[in-house]
């Protein structure tokens, strides 16, 4: 049944055919392949619309989760130069978004495209080579119909184009299919199995912004006009020797203007007459509203788009106390959300055969987790170290007794973890050199039996420890000495210190805990660097100049210094401060109107010798003197 409004308003218009609304419809006219092209060739909010998602889906790509051997040789072989699975992906699905569909053919070594490809046969090196088409390079065969088929509702068969005219006829089983916006409508899909460009949905909200800005842009030249009223101008017209005679004269006019900045015109204004005379007047575009309707326009295309506009446009938030931090998360939890649901299973034929195609087999424990999209700060990161120690202790059990799993289980599996999120720089390197606990674990020989008799069974079983754990707790200061300050000298000379603490006395203070604790709980930096205890902070990354108090000090960013802090702390010793910030104090004495904010800081590297404990000394300051 259909019901009419027979209500009309002939003054408004409303429901009859001036009613704009009422001939509002949504009529399907497809973007072809040249249009697609040349929106992404030439408009650069298209091209950002269909590069963005694709970039961020795998710019961390994932962290493979296996033997440190085995993933070592799956790494080397998916970033070799013909596999180079990573960049292969990312251009898929750029071609997938643009154009609806893409997909990666597997070149094997078989040379057989056309037979389907049997996975559980694949061996070491059969994967030869990825190749990414567009849909517009295949032509697909007929759809497959049969519901028993894992390949039901893709093409039977592909053909590919050469560019000689030849074609070559491959099985789907060899194709990774990406599709770009998917057709729900299965009678549309069906016909070439692939779906809708990005682009299609959201092509009046672009071409709107794209106008807006076009339309903006045309009246800048036109911000400021002249106008001269000239009476009787119509009747001086009609003499068509009097037009270059005006033309001469204003053209006289405007250079008396430029260089005198006044404006010659025939009149006596007397008595405020000027319909006696020429009059001359400007004209100016407000354009106060302007931006605002243009950036409506770009977030309009950024909803569609599914892209948050501090993204898309790569600005900062606007608007009190907007940091844009929710609103990236969330676009990123989007992310995370697609790589599993989209991409994992798209890549799982691929994902197979490149592990038989890089160790020769198919251990079932090989797996991967998609790596953060989210970067952490350096105390984030310490945060989260320590969680996952503390967590660690907790399966570990109490003293090593009751332990959830075996302790050896526990190593490999935080090896992995600290080597994958980077959490202990080097550790690889070092877990190769010394092995891990499960090689080089105490034999039963040199772990002491928890019956073991004391030798005075009288004796209470705290005085029973290990002499190791006797310690006599005392106040802790932990520094590391800067061995190469002669640098750091150098550059705060140049930017205008007259002095500074000694070359000797430049440090980095890692604990300074008033609160006694015994020190071998502390126990030993985890650093892996020469051999001799020293730590160098690589050139670069964020480094600033600030007061401390007194102090004029140098700040810059060490996970290791950070996670190395967090540990004594854990082991009982105080810190008198908010939060740990690594620095270096250069002087005390900076000369009068330096503005720190304006000091370029050290961005050299920065060599740290070997921890040096020692117990804390109040009177500190009397000590101080510079040079």
């Amino acid at each position: 049944m259909m019901l009419f409004d027979s209500l009309k308003s002939f003054v408004g218009g409303l429901g009859t055919a001036k009613d704009k609304s009422a001939s509002l419809g949504f009529d399907l006219q497809l973007l072809d392949q040249t249009t697609l092209s040349a929106m992404h060739r030439s408009d650069w909010l298209s091209r950002k619309i269909v590069d963005i998602i694709p970039n961020d889906m795998t710019r961390e790509w994932r962290d493979w989760q296996a033997k440190p051997k085995q993933i070592e040789e799956i790494e080397e072989f998916e970033a070799s130069t013909l596999i180079n699975v990573q960049i292969k992906v990312n251009s898929a699905l750029q071609r997938a978004r643009l154009y609806g569909g893409a997909a990666i053919f597997l070149g094997m070594k078989d040379g057989r495209p056309q037979e389907e490809l049997d996975i559980e046969r694949v061996e070491k090196g059969d994967l030869q080579y990825l190749h990414v088409l567009n849909r517009y390079d295949v032509t697909p065969g007929e759809i497959e119909r049969d519901v028993t088929s894992i390949y039901y509702g893709q093409p039977k068969h592909y053909d590919v184009r050469g560019s000689n005219g030849s074609t070559a006829q491959v099985h789907p089983s060899r194709m990774i299919r990406f599709i770009g916006a998917p057709i729900l409508d299965e009678t549309v899909a069906a016909a070439d199995g692939w779906g809708d460009s990005v682009l299609q949905v959201i092509y009046d909200a672009v071409r709107n912004a794209a106008s807006a800005q076009g339309h903006v842009a045309g009246l800048i030249p036109e911000a400021k006009t002249d106008v001269i009223y000239i009476p009787g101008l119509s009747d001086f017209l009609k003499d068509k020797g009097n037009e270059k005679l005006l033309t001469d004269r204003f053209a006289y006019a405007s250079t008396m203007k430029s260089m005198f900045n006044m404006m010659l015109l025939e009149g006596n204004g007397a008595n405020g007459d000027t319909a006696a005379g020429e009059k001359w007047e400007q004209k100016q575009i407000n354009f106060a509203q302007l931006p605002e309707l243009m950036r409506q326009f770009l977030q309009i295309a950024s909803g569609a788009a599914d892209i948050p506009v501090t993204r898309l446009l790569g600005e900062s938030p606007s608007g009190l106390n907007a940091t844009g931090k929710s609103d990236l998360q969330n676009y990123y939890d989007n992310i995370a959300a697609r790589q599993r649901t989209e991409m994992q299973p798209a890549l799982h034929r691929l994902d197979e055969v490149l592990i038989r195609s890089a160790l020769g087999e198919r251990d079932p424990d090989i797996h991967y987790a998609w790596a953060a999209l989210w970067g952490l700060s350096d105390k984030e990161k310490a945060d989260i170290f320590k969680i996952k120690a503390d967590a660690a202790r907790a399966i570990a059990g109490s003293n090593g007794q009751f332990p959830l799993m075996p302790v050896e289980a526990l190593s490999d599996s935080l090896v992995n973890a600290f080597v994958e999120d980077g959490s202990l720089p080097g550790l690889e390197a070092a877990i190769k050199k010394y092995g891990t606990l499960a090689e080089n674990g105490p034999d039963e020989d040199d772990v002491e039996p928890a019956t073991t008799p004391a030798a005075n069974a009288n004796e209470p079983a705290a005085d029973r420890r290990r002499a190791a754990n006797d310690a006599q707790p005392r106040t802790l200061y932990v520094r590391r000495d800067v061995l190469n300050a002669v640098d750091i000298i150098a550059w705060a000379k140049e930017q205008g210190f007259e002095t500074t603490l000694p070359a000797d006395d430049m440090h980095v203070t890692i604990a300074f805990s008033r609160t006694a604790i015994d020190w071998m709980k502390v126990g030993e930096s985890w650093a892996f660097g020469d051999g001799k205890g020293t730590l160098t902070v690589n050139p670069g990354g964020p480094r600033m100049m600030e007061k401390f108090g007194r102090a004029n000090v140098l700040l810059f960013s060490s996970s290791e210094l950070a996670w190395r802090h967090m540990a004594i702390r854990e082991a009982g010793a105080s810190w008198d401060h908010p939060e740990y910030q690594p620095h270096i104090t250069i002087s005390y004495a900076a000369p009068a109107g330096l503005d720190l904010a304006k000091v370029e800081p050290y961005r050299g590297k920065i060599d740290l010798g070997p921890e040096i404990f020692a117990e804390v000394k109040e009177d500190w300051r009397d000590r101080i003197y510079e040079e």
